[in-house]
Parts: C-alpha cells; sequence; structure tokens
C-alpha cells in the first residue's frame, strides 16, 4: 500500500528543500545520502584514531605512575621538570634518593613526601 503522506524537508547534507514520502526521510537523493554516510564514517575515523593517538601518549605515563622507583630522567617526564631540578632538589635534601653507581633513583615514599603540606 503507497504512503499518501508529501512533507517538505530541507536536506542535511545539501541543503536544498525537497518533498518527503516518510516521516523519516533525511536526504533529497540517494547521492546525498551516500556523502552524509561518508562524511560520518570519515569523522568516526578520525575519532577512532585521535583515542588511538590520546591512549599512546598517556601509556608512557600511567607506567611511570605505577613503579616504585624512577630515574631522574623518568621524574622529570613524569613531573614536567628539567633533570637540573631534580639534581639541585636531590643535593639540597627536598627529595631523597639512592645513588647505584652513575645513576640516580627516586622511591615512591621520597615523591609523596615531597607533597606532603
Amino acid at each position: 500500500m503507497a504512503s499518501s503522506i508529501r512533507i517538505r524537508r530541507i536536506c542535511e547534507s545539501c541543503g536544498n528543500e525537497f518533498i518527503a514520502k516518510t516521516t523519516v526521510t533525511r536526504y533529497c537523493s540517494d547521492a546525498c545520502a551516500k556523502r552524509a554516510y561518508k562524511a560520518r564514517k570519515r569523522a568516526e575515523k578520525m575519532q577512532a584514531s585521535d583515542e588511538e593517538t590520546k591512549a599512546t601518549i598517556e601509556k608512557p605515563i600511567i607506567e611511570l605512575q605505577s613503579k616504585d622507583f624512577l630515574s631522574v630522567t623518568e621524574f622529570c617526564e613524569l613531573f614536567k621538570c628539567s633533570r637540573a631540578t631534580v639534581w639541585r632538589m636531590c643535593k639540597d635534601g627536598r627529595l631523597k634518593s639512592v645513588q647505584i653507581g652513575k645513576h640516580k633513583y627516586i622511591s615512591r615514599a621520597a615523591i609523596n613526601k615531597l607533597f606532603e603540606p
């Protein structure tokens, strides 16, 4: 049974006015529907790519937060400060560290103590 509904609509893709035969019609033609579908899929892919990039960037920081001992380089990466600042804090005694050979390591307890009031 054919529908006798005629609704004036504006195409969501091209913006042209058209006569829709159903209440759910959104596009004036098959070409506009395909164009909108491709744009929607492109946006989904870009969002997935952005989320993947964000996860890749945050992954090292999450790994550093779970470690019990951090090297000076890892400490600098986690807290966004320079190596000289960390070495100066260790020398002043504000940040307790352990030196093994040429490498300096900072415990999680010393980091927590640094941020206590």
